[in-house]
């Protein structure tokens, strides 16, 4: 605990906390992100916004040394606003971001010419030089991409793919009448056939459970594109409107949820002069387009079966569209999609991973070259024939290693912390999160060459967590306590104890590193908790047999190993008074804080549960088939995992929390869990927060939260 502040300035900042936390989005603004480094490696793009508090993102460009904005609020011209198109909104959505401005770019092969959008408008900049200048086309446009070579953009307007030749701020597009044109240069590639259709657009499902953003790729010499075509027609529609202004229409979303129909995702070659050909990956059983890259050696896809226990590599003939398998994965529970998998290293040789033992190894060329024991965690990219990784050996921690052909993998990141990079010629820049905050290093040939500043807010309180390993399965824990508690010392009194766990799918907790989520648990201590934070089975880092010990029932394993984790701490810390036991969460840890109150109130005595899901039927197929299967083939894995039929069992408060406008865990979760405890006559409350998604962005709204949860603990632990 940093016993550098006195107990006057940590009574300040649990003071200051709330608002600090909403101001900078959970300490996001001021943090580098987006990271790349196109052409030559000497450059570096990234984007950041102002300070810690600026809500507006630029664009820079590292170089030689020295950061440079190219684009940003005094050269756009006009104050930069939201998403201008629904597919925006959408990304900004699966991706959580919380900016405005300049949030995401592409550049060209040498980092030349950067596309992005503002309010839905087309702009350009030059890294040599010169300001920012817009694209004169119609609008609003998604996801500009240049060509190779910057000749071209390619961009997504209402579901068509388009390409423009980008004018500088002195040239102009001149009306034209050629066959294919618009009056403003821009020649339509792929148009829709109908209602439902899009051309270079991502799926909700692949977007928000697979990781795949885009929907279009240039091929290396920019002759055509590799594109998505998505065909939502049999995808059952969502409407999403907002209770307190009831004046605005709904709108509808395509929501595959479990069970039901997934839209139809087809991959085309698509050349400049707008002829397309298909490329064949239509095999029966095999539903989802998982990834698609089009690199020196062709297109290369992957696709998923709609049961996820088998993954087929395929390379594309790039003439005709004939596919060929290069790798089968399967397993007998579901493949992971592992980020940046699969990908070829400059001889062509696959890169991939594979789940041996109990260990996700590294694969080239069919041959795995990482140990047993590192898990690893995602490919960050190649460098010739060497390939950069992420991995894990402490699940507390998370660094970049690198292999080359003969010899073992290195490990270059060294810090605590949790690190990824971006990889270009020559050049690896390290992004670490730290337990003193973010650290970018910029390395050339090995060596520090500089770093990019992240000029985040110090947080207010400064988390300090004591890390335990907890009962026989060595469960990883953080401890946060008071600051009036002394190190190695018992607290003059008891304290309640509050499990803010995540414990899900996809993310861990407790690392060596300082995120919001470990702020928020530092508050929540300075409120008179002892805060326990535990990373269950079902958690990255630690093998595959731990990751899928949830196949069938994601809720008792984990609960098990809340209340384990709990007992545990609690045997060499006498003080955790075990009487008054909180929960909270949001998300999966939402439905596992109201899992908890409902099935153990022995244990747990009051929760908030946080836009949960309490009826798992009602969650996208992707995700939810991934853990329980397909709800007709095993019915009793989505009652085992759901909430509703539970509802009788309440005799702790509870508190529900939900936006209204949530199109990733819809407020129904949160209406239907609240009308069956109320038919079953079980006391309890509902915060509903009027047009907030599954990520609270008001300001008023995110600083209130906090407090209102911490009231409730505290009057609920009292009664």
């Amino acid at each position: 605990m940093d016993r550098s502040l006195s107990a006057a300035e940590w009574e300040s900042g649990a003071a200051a906390f709330p608002r600090q936390f909403a101001l900078t989005r959970r300490f996001a603004l001021g943090t580098v992100r987006n990271l790349s480094v196109p052409g030559d490696g000497t450059r570096v793009l990234f984007v950041r916004t102002g300070d810690g508090a600026d809500p507006v993102s630029r664009l820079w460009l590292w170089e030689d040394g020295a950061e440079r904005e190219l684009a940003g609020p005094g050269t756009l011209g006009a104050a930069p606003s939201g998403p201008g198109s629904e597919p925006e909104r959408a990304a900004r959505e699966r991706t959580r971001e919380q900016a405005v401005g300049v949030t995401d770019y592409a550049a060209d092969s040498a980092g030349s010419l950067v596309a992005f959008t503002v309010g839905g408008a087309l702009w350009a900049v030059r890294t040599a030089g010169g300001p920012p200048f817009r694209v004169p086309v119609e609008g609003p446009v998604t996801d500009p991409r240049p060509s190779p070579d910057g000749t071209l953009i390619a961009y997504v307007r209402e579901g068509t793919l388009c390409v423009v030749s980008p004018a500088g701020p002195d040239q102009h597009h001149r009306p034209g009448d050629a066959d294919g044109e618009s009056a403003l240069g821009a020649r339509e590639l792929a148009v829709p056939e109908g209602p439902g259709v899009t051309y270079g657009l991502t799926d909700h499902v692949a977007a928000e459970s697979m990781g795949r953003l885009r929907g279009h790729w240039w091929a290396p010499d920019g002759s055509a594109l590799l594109v998505a075509r998505v065909d939502t027609a049999r995808v059952a529609r969502r409407w999403l409107s907002d209770p307190a202004h009831p004046e605005r229409p709904p709108r509808a979303i395509p929501y595959p949820a479990a069970g039901t129909a997934n839209a139809e995702v087809t991959l085309h070659l698509v050349r400049l002069d707008g002829t397309r050909t298909e490329v064949d990956t239509r095999r029966t059983g095999f539903e989802y387009v998982a990834t698609a890259r089009w690199d020196g050696w062709g297109p290369l896809v992957t696709v998923q079966s709609r049961d996820q226990r088998t993954v087929l590599t395929l390379a594309a003939d790039p003439a005709d569209g004939s596919t060929e398998v290069l790798d089968m994965c399967e397993d007998e529970h579901w493949v992971e999609l592992v980020p940046g998998t699969p990908c070829r290293t400059e001889s062509g040789a696959l890169v991939r991973t594979s789940d041996e033992g109990d260990t996700r190894r590294l694969t080239v060329a069919g041959t795995a070259v990482t140990p047993p024991g590192l898990q690893v965690q995602a490919v960050l990219g190649t460098d010739g024939e060497a390939v950069w990784f992420s991995a894990v050996q402490d699940p507390t921690v998370e660094h970049v290693w690198r292999w080359s052909p003969g010899a073992a993998p290195e490990q270059v990141s060294r810090a605590d912390g949790v690190h990824g990079a971006a990889v270009g010629r020559g050049t690896v820049v390290l992004d670490g999160l730290t337990p003193r905050g973010q650290r970018v290093t910029v390395l050339r040939a090995g060596r520090a060459a500089g770093g990019v500043d992240a000029v985040a807010e110090e947080p207010a309180l400064p988390p300090e967590p004591l890390f335990l390993t907890l009962g026989e399965r060595g469960l990883r824990a953080a401890l946060y306590l008071p600051s009036w508690c002394r190190p190695g010392t018992a607290p003059p009194r008891s304290l309640p104890v509050l499990l803010n766990p995540y414990s899900g799918p996809g993310m861990r907790l407790v690392v060596r590193a300082r995120h919001w989520a470990s702020c928020v648990s530092r508050w929540f201590a300075e409120q008179g908790f002892a805060v326990l934070v535990t990373d269950g089975r079902g958690t990255p880092g630690r093998g595959p047999a731990w990751e899928k010990a949830v196949r069938g029932d994601q809720l008792t394993p984990v609960l098990e190993d809340q209340r384990d984790a709990l007992r545990a701490a609690a045997v060499a810390r006498p003080f955790l008074d075990l009487d008054r036991v909180a929960i909270r969460g949001w998300s999966f840890s939402g439905t596992l804080a109201a899992a908890a109150v409902l099935r153990h109130p022995d244990v747990f005595h009051a929760a908030v549960a946080g836009a949960g899901p309490s009826e798992q039927r009602l969650y996208d197929t992707h995700w939810k088939e991934r853990f329980l299967g397909h709800p007709d083939q095993e019915p009793g894995n989505y009652d085992s995992s759901s909430l509703i039929q539970d509802a009788p069992l309440l005799r702790r408060p509870l508190l529900l929390i939900h936006g209204t406008d949530d199109d990733n865990v819809a407020f129904a979760h949160t209406l239907r869990l609240s009308a069956a405890l109320l038919a079953a006559g079980r006391d309890h409350s509902v915060l509903p927060l009027p047009g907030a998604s599954h990520l609270v962005r008001d300001e008023a709204a995110a600083e209130q939260l906090l407090p209102f949860q911490a009231r409730f603990l505290k009057d609920a632990l009292a009664r």
